[in-house]
């Protein structure tokens, strides 16, 4: 089967939702993905698929907006995030294709892009613990080594301080793991 990363186009985001879903097997995901692109955390515009040669899509990333709080100055940057492939089409290099794209996509966009995800998988595209590179994590819940970044060519010594996400993250409680025991998080 021959795939194309493509950029996302009109009337492609039912489509989407429904990889992500389907991917993850979690309704709020779908909704996150649609929350993301209608907002301005999608004003960045980078909304990528991967098309089979029949024009199905089988799978889906996005870059979207968000902050980090440096001390110079609030600083733009991208969140690769959700990375989505139909689970018949997974072990097959399309998820790798996508993060590759959108990085490349992403170097004329912003010095910085972040992810929450495995760094057994993300470290072949660059993507380092962000925490020993002078970054902070938004959430307590994000495992230290699941915070990761990479830097762009845009990136100056500088550009370090706290990731601040998108509100349609929190909103859709979407940040780092929660405890299956709610007696565990005394929040609750």
């Amino acid at each position: 089967m021959t795939v194309t990363i493509r950029a996302q186009r009109a009337g492609e985001l039912d489509v989407v939702r429904d990889v992500a879903v389907r991917a993850f097997r979690d309704e709020v995901i779908g909704d996150l993905v649609v929350a993301l692109q209608q907002a301005p955390a999608g004003a960045a515009g980078r909304f990528y698929v991967a098309e089979s040669d029949d024009g199905r899509i089988v799978g889906s990333t996005m870059l979207t907006r968000s902050w980090v709080d440096a001390p110079a100055r609030l600083l733009e940057v991208l969140v690769l995030s959700p990375l989505a492939v139909l689970p018949d089409h997974q072990g097959q290099g399309i998820g790798g294709r996508l993060v590759t794209h959108a990085l490349r996509e992403a170097e004329a966009a912003a010095p910085l892009v972040f992810l929450e995800g495995d760094p057994a998988y993300y470290a072949r595209f660059g993507f380092r613990a962000a925490g020993p590179l002078g970054f902070t994590k938004p959430s307590v819940r994000i495992p230290d080594v699941a915070f990761q970044v990479v830097t762009l060519p845009g990136h100056e010594p500088w550009m370090t301080g706290a990731l601040v996400y998108a509100e349609q993250f929190w909103s859709f409680d979407c940040v780092g793991l929660r405890s299956p025991d709610p007696s565990a998080n005394p929040a609750t």
